[in-house]
């Protein structure tokens, strides 16, 4: 069976972003058993000029989307979306938009504990943000969320006022600019093939075969 790498490139306060992941899982579990799949997460910002306590959500959102009217339109779409694929989006409960820095770096020490640990790091990030409406750029938070993924906290409690790792993280979203990632989710598969977007779970599950089936038919060196 062949293994497809993927490096998602994404953020924690991305929408779309959580409505690609659980795609992608759905298209995954598609292909369970002809295909297997390696994922790593990799940074983006898409506010990194935020302050570290972050900003008003509502206002932030409003004059980003231009209006109250745009915001809710593209509220109302993501919820829907968001039903689909076991997202319950609670827009409402979102109060700040925060600096995702330290979010990141938490997600880069979750990968030193294996992919399934930085996975669920990823998937209480999304949760915490987007369904429970907490700031994911509060040091009380994130040590919660390391908790409960399985991380030892003290460490965590250690790293996160220190300056670890904000150099790397930084020079990978700059890296990931540099290949011309301008939105996110992107999806790098086996660092060859780039799908920008939210793509369906059909697309998706599609690309997966299809790369699988090309390695397939490469001849062995």
């Amino acid at each position: 069976m062949e293994t497809v790498n993927i490096d998602i490139v994404s953020d924690v306060v991305c929408p779309w972003c959580y409505l690609g992941k659980n795609r992608l899982e759905e298209a995954i579990a598609n292909v369970a058993g002809e295909v297997q799949v390696a994922i790593q997460w990799r940074p983006y910002q898409l506010n990194p000029d935020l302050p570290p306590e972050g900003v008003d959500h509502k206002r932030h959102l409003a004059a980003k989307l231009g209006g109250q009217e745009a915001v809710d339109r593209a509220h109302e779409m993501l919820e829907e979306l968001g039903r689909d694929v076991g997202i319950a989006f609670d827009f409402d409960a979102v109060k700040v938009s925060p600096n995702t820095l330290d979010a990141h770096r938490l997600i880069r020490w979750a990968a030193t504990s294996g992919p399934a640990v930085q996975a669920e790091v990823v998937r209480l990030l999304f949760k915490a943000n987007f369904e429970e409406g907490k700031n994911v750029g509060d040091h009380a938070v994130l040590l919660d969320i390391a908790e409960e993924a399985g991380l030892d906290r003290p460490v965590i409690a250690a790293l996160l006022p220190s300056a670890a790792d904000k150099d790397s993280v930084g020079q990978e979203i700059a890296m990931a600019r540099e290949m011309g990632v301008s939105g996110v989710p992107c999806f790098i598969l086996d660092q060859q093939y780039a799908v920008m977007g939210a793509q369906s779970v059909e697309v998706l599950t599609s690309a997966l075969r299809e790369i699988a089936a090309m390695k397939a038919a490469r001849p062995a060196h």
